[in-house]
């Protein structure tokens, strides 16, 4: 999958963790693709509630590994509650901890905790002296929002659904956002192009055609600037 995505024209690759067995994994892959794929650790809102004190140790170990690359997947989902809307705030807010004390950037997800989110990510990058930075990965707020949290440093990330005319608010910031402050992904294996096709990472060329279509422009008048806010966002 990786060696076609090259071929493809894919340059780089974040994968992200969701709970310890696949932060693991994450970075045994990024050892296996070096140049291509990149590493993150994260424990997702819905796994928060799983976390005691002896996981926590474990991940904060695994975070200071030197090939970990940024802090994600992490944040809040009000919409399915797997884990008590209390865990997600306080694995938020460890991980948050995590990434200011490793310098590393946030992978951030969001479902129907809009507000909160906006609220924590600004009052962690307003801390003084702070180069906190981050993603909203397969973002799906509306344009003030991402212009809110674009203007605090953050970067929005489009998955396809940003293709379909349902999703207005994306499809607005998208519109909205200047190049180098937006990057594009897939969300594999979700949000992939249809039931009977593997969302591998050449969806996110679909995505950069469908945003430079919004934006009358060609594809890879794109490329650049993704290319260098992807950098920016890992501290190259």
């Amino acid at each position: 999958m990786i060696a076609r995505a090259v071929e493809a024209g894919i340059e780089r690759i974040l994968v992200p963790g969701w709970d310890l067995e696949s932060s693991e994994a994450a970075l045994e892959l990024a050892a296996r693709h070096p140049g291509v794929v990149d590493a993150a650790v994260g424990v997702h809102p819905h796994d928060a509630g799983a976390m005691d004190e002896a996981a926590w140790a474990r991940f904060e170990a695994l975070a200071a590994e030197p090939d970990v690359r940024a802090i994600g997947e992490i944040g809040l989902d009000f919409f399915r509650n797997l884990s008590p809307p209390e865990a997600q705030r306080e694995a938020l807010h460890r991980q948050l901890q995590l990434a200011a004390t490793w310098d590393l950037a946030v992978v951030v997800h969001d479902r129907d905790a809009h507000d909160e989110i906006s609220k924590t990510l600004l009052a962690w990058a307003g801390r003084a002296g702070s180069r906190h930075r981050g993603v909203l990965h397969a973002f799906s707020g509306d344009a003030a929002m991402a212009e809110r949290l674009s203007e605090a440093g953050y970067l929005i990330s489009f998955a396809l659904p940003v293709a379909f005319r349902s999703a207005a608010g994306s499809r607005a910031a998208a519109d909205a956002l200047a190049p180098g402050r937006f990057l594009v992904e897939t969300d594999s294996p979700y949000l992939g192009p249809d039931p009977e096709r593997r969302n591998d990472p050449t969806t996110a060329l679909r995505v950069v055609s469908e945003l430079a279509r919004m934006r009358e422009t060609e594809p890879t008048e794109l490329v650049a600037p993704i290319h260098a806010a992807y950098d920016a966002l890992l501290g190259r």
